[in-house]
């Protein structure tokens, strides 16, 4: 086990990957080597364990030491062990700590699209998305119904904040992301584009054309102003839910989700 230092202030400049630096500097984008982001939670820092990824520091409630994190200090050999009690932590970070653990990890070395994406049949494209909630619950989703790759345009979300990974429940760490700068990306990599969009010309979410296509690049749109105009136009489908009683759209994470249902059956 890692040594286990006792927090006695608030300002040691050890514990301030937790406590002072925002998502931007945890993400560090001039040094992308030196990158790092939070994992909040037993479980889910099990799961980054498990994906290979590399922690740094942990951040433990007294009691959870010996308790709900006793493996994953284990686990976590040769990396200092912050502890102090539950108030002084909730001060510290800014929240009352989910189970008492925090970890800091390394972030890895961002993929290329062809990596990600070469042996996939159905992946998403997140658009524009920036609510931390709906980024995690697609990843959730992406996992649990069978997307085979996430790609996000450089105006979403980072995947790695604090908030969308704990909603993700680690998901995050288990499906190949990285950022996508060009559609043409895509088509050049054989996938046909699904844009969810309500359109004159939409079609429906069942057309059999569409489980027919053997790579399809599911696009779903902001939360608020949908997808762009341009990105409409160049799909090769425009793809709307079926629904009832006048309700012409649903949350992303949700319509994400129903599309993930359907198109990967």
């Amino acid at each position: 086990m890692g040594s286990v230092i006792e927090i006695t202030s608030l300002e040691q400049p050890e514990v301030q990957v937790f406590s002072k630096l925002t998502e931007a500097q945890l993400r560090n984008r001039l040094n992308a080597e030196q990158g790092m982001f939070i994992a909040e939670s037993p479980k889910v820092i099990r799961v980054a364990l498990s994906a290979g990824y590399e922690p740094t520091a942990l951040l433990c409630e007294r009691k959870h030491i010996s308790g709900d994190a006793a493996d994953i200090v284990a686990r976590c050999q040769d990396i200092p062990v912050y502890t102090g009690e539950r108030e002084l932590l909730s001060q510290l970070t800014g929240y009352t700590l989910t189970r008492g653990v925090l970890c800091a990890m390394r972030r890895p070395q961002p993929k290329t699209v062809a990596e990600v994406c070469r042996d996939a049949r159905r992946i998403v494209v997140i658009d524009g998305v920036v609510d931390t909630t709906n980024i995690g619950a697609i990843f959730r989703s992406a996992a649990a119904l069978d997307i085979d790759a996430v790609l996000l345009t450089p105006t979403s979300c980072d995947p790695l904040n604090r908030r969308a990974v704990r909603v993700s429940m680690g998901c995050v760490f288990l499906v190949p992301w990285t950022w996508l700068d060009t559609y043409s990306m895509l088509h050049d990599l054989g996938f046909k584009t699904a844009a969810m969009a309500l359109t004159d010309d939409s079609v429906s979410l069942d057309d059999p054309r569409l489980k027919a296509e053997e790579r399809l690049a599911i696009i779903m749109g902001t939360e608020g102003d949908g997808l762009p105009q341009q990105t409409i136009a160049e799909a090769d489908y425009v793809v709307r839910i079926p629904m009832k009683h006048q309700v012409d759209s649903l949350n992303v994470a949700a319509a994400a989700a129903v599309a993930f249902w359907e198109l990967t059956r």
